[in-house]
C-alpha cells in the first residue's frame, strides 16, 4: 500500500512541474522571442521481478526549437533572426543568449536591448554605431551599415540549451559554456523591421494547464484513498 502512495507522490512531482513550466509558458505567450518550455520524463523502476515498482522522474525541461512567427514592426533597430542561430547579448550574468531582437541606440552610439544591456557582434565585443549616422542598414548576414559604410556586424550565434538550461529575465537563455560564432551559412541570416513573436500557442497549452490540474486533483484523490485504506488496515489488523 505505501509503494502505491509513494508512486502517487512522485507522480505529483512531477506534474506539479509540468504544471509549473505550462503556466510560465503561457504568462509569456506575448513575449518578444520566447521559446516554450517543454518537460520529458521517464519511468524509474526500483526492486526486481514482481517486487518492482515504477515511479516517475522528476523531469528534465527543454526548449522547443518551433520558431515563432515574424511580426513586421517598420522600425530600422527592430531585427529578427532567419535560422537557427541566436544574438548575443552582454549581462551581469555574462553573455546571455536571446530570440528578442528589439534593439535602440544610446547617445554614445552603443547599440543596447531594451533593457539596457549591450548587443554583440560575432566576435564578443559591444557593437558600436555612430550616434549622428542616424538608422543603420542591415544586411541579410547581419552587417551594418551607416551612410553606405559599414561599421558593425549583428553578431549571430549557434549552441544547444540542452536539458534543464537557465532562463534570464524572460527570453534570454544562460549558455553552458561558450558559445559558438555562425560562420559560412546560408540558412541564417537577419531580417530588419520585424521582431519574432513567442512560439508558444495559448490555447494548446491552456488545454494542456486544465489536463494536468486533472490529473493533479486525480492523484490526490487516489493518495487519500489509499491513506484511508491503509488507516482501516491499521485499525483492523492492529493490537486492541
Amino acid at each position: 500500500m505505501q509503494s502505491g502512495i509513494y508512486v502517487a507522490l512522485s507522480s505529483q512531482i512531477a506534474l506539479d512541474k509540468r504544471l509549473t513550466t505550462i503556466a510560465d509558458n503561457v504568462a509569456n505567450a506575448g513575449t518578444v522571442g520566447f521559446r516554450a518550455t517543454g518537460v520529458k520524463f521517464e519511468d524509474i523502476v526500483s526492486g526486481l521481478g514482481t517486487e518492482s515498482v515504477s515511479f516517475v522522474s522528476a523531469g528534465d525541461t527543454y526548449l522547443s526549437q518551433k520558431v515563432g512567427s515574424l511580426r513586421e514592426t517598420g522600425n530600422p533597430l527592430d531585427f529578427s533572426i532567419q535560422g537557427d542561430a541566436w544574438f548575443a547579448i552582454e549581462t551581469p550574468v555574462g553573455p546571455v543568449m536571446t530570440r528578442d531582437g528589439r534593439f535602440t541606440m544610446l547617445d554614445t552610439g552603443e547599440l543596447v536591448t531594451l533593457e539596457g544591456y549591450r548587443v554583440l557582434d560575432a566576435g564578443g565585443a559591444p557593437i558600436q554605431l555612430d550616434p549622428q549616422g542616424g538608422p543603420p542598414e542591415a544586411g541579410a548576414d547581419g552587417s551594418l551599415r551607416q551612410n553606405g559604410v559599414q561599421i558593425g556586424v549583428l553578431g549571430l550565434y549557434e549552441f544547444q540549451p540542452g536539458l534543464n538550461f537557465t532562463r534570464y529575465a524572460n527570453s534570454g537563455i544562460v549558455p553552458w559554456g561558450p558559445p559558438e560564432p555562425v560562420v559560412d551559412r546560408i540558412d541564417v541570416g537577419v531580417k530588419q523591421g520585424f521582431v519574432e513573436e513567442s512560439n508558444v500557442n495559448p490555447v494548446l497549452e491552456i488545454t494542456r494547464l486544465i489536463q494536468v490540474q486533472r490529473a493533479f486533483e486525480q492523484v490526490s484523490g487516489l493518495i487519500r484513498d489509499s491513506e484511508s485504506t491503509l488507516d482501516q488496515a491499521i485499525s483492523t489488523l492492529g493490537p486492541r
